[in-house]
């Protein structure tokens, strides 16, 4: 009896095996670990989905896009998500482990054409929205890990008390561990906190530990409480790095408004759902009063649509209507839901490093790129 792909379809489970090798051609999947063998190691990357070709007109709207599958139940644990003709393109020589990151970083490196311009001067650039679930921790990490990987000297400043960040750098970030809660608290010299990425070079981290999360509290009492981050910063050698990012926490208290001063510029992830937009403008109604008040040169340079998925018109509608009130700061490339960018986390790195070839990673790296190359010699 035929063990093909499509025997065990919830979609076909009517039919034969004799059945389900007629009809339309179906794309064949990657077989899981321990299921194909020797097969198995010849196929695509596992846990990709089915290739599609691109949807009609959504690339021209949102630029690169990985599109949705060709329809019908997909098997467990695999991910509903196409993937454009650029990610099919890239994955043809991708030499993506799960098992080292040895491996991948020299997967990475394979496919790196040439260094990305490096800014005249250190960037400080905040990421943040009061919504939370939008990407900013993953944008942060992923971003960073990408600059790191083609050149740039870079700093991940955690500010958010969940120190989720810390967690996917691979950085201890338990309680006993100096943390940027010491910098704002304390006034520990920002020198003390910082270390570097134990995986990717050139990357380093200002880690978060639950002590942050009474700092909003204990931030109330303290002298200029709303520009102790840009001060730290301002006492702190930055010139080394090209980047600073600081990763916000999903609110708009003292630790963002602490960020929102200590940043020259903003990045902004905005989900493609209608949710994502109704809390924009309470967003930029602070970056003005931040502006007005505590830091003029704060300038919005920067908006990144995360978790599109092209199967559905929201998403498109929602990247066309952001590209129209916004223009051009918002990068042309989107960020795709992707398995692989949720579960990077848990073994303690970024998708970058954990499957440069999964859609997530190429889409990050898209967008680093983008930021790398738009804004290079900005800063000078």
């Amino acid at each position: 009896m035929s063990t093909g792909p499509g025997v065990d379809r919830p979609d076909r489970a009517g039919e034969s095996p004799d059945d389900s090798s007629s009809g339309p051609e179906r794309p064949e999947q990657a077989p899981e670990a321990g299921e194909g063998g020797a097969a198995g190691a010849a196929s695509a990357p596992s846990g990709h989905a089915m290739w599609a070709d691109t949807t009609s007109g959504t690339a021209d709207n949102v630029g690169y896009v990985p599109t949705g599958g060709s329809g019908g139940a997909q098997p467990p644990g695999r991910s509903s998500q196409g993937e454009s003709e650029l990610v099919r393109e890239a994955l043809k020589d991708a030499k993506v482990s799960h098992e080292t990151t040895v491996t991948a970083l020299k997967a990475m490196a394979g496919r790196r054409e040439r260094e990305w311009p490096r800014p005249g001067a250190c960037r400080v650039i905040t990421i943040a929205n009061q919504k939370g679930g939008v990407g900013k921790t993953t944008s942060s990490v992923n971003i960073a890990a990408s600059l790191a990987l083609h050149g740039a000297q870079v700093l991940v400043v955690d500010l958010d008390p969940q120190g989720n960040a810390s967690t996917a750098l691979g950085v201890d970030h338990h309680a006993e561990i100096p943390s940027i809660y010491d910098v704002l608290i304390e006034d520990t010299p920002m020198a003390d906190i910082v270390v570097a990425a134990p995986d990717i070079p050139n990357l380093f981290c200002a880690p978060a530990t639950l002590n942050l999360a009474g700092a909003e509290i204990e931030l109330v009492s303290k002298v200029a409480r709303e520009s102790r981050l840009r001060r730290a910063l301002d006492a702190y050698e930055t010139d080394k790095f090209d980047y600073v990012l600081i990763d916000c926490p999903p609110s708009l208290g003292l630790l963002t408004v602490n960020a929102l001063v200590g940043g020259d510029e903003l990045l902004i992830p905005i989900q493609c759902e209608y949710y994502a937009l109704e809390g924009l403008g309470q967003l930029i109604r602070t970056v003005d009063l931040v502006k007005a008040h505590l830091n003029p040169a704060l300038n919005v340079s920067t908006i990144l649509l995360t978790m599109y998925d092209a199967r559905t018109r929201l998403a498109a509608q929602v990247a066309e209507d952001v590209r129209q009130h916004f223009g051009d700061i918002v990068l042309k490339t989107v960020i795709p839901r992707s398995v692989r960018v949720s579960e990077a986390p848990s073994y303690g790195q970024s998708v970058i490093t954990y499957d440069p070839g999964s859609s997530g990673a190429l889409a990050y790296s898209e967008a680093a790129s983008e930021m790398a190359h738009r804004n290079a010699g900005a800063a000078t």
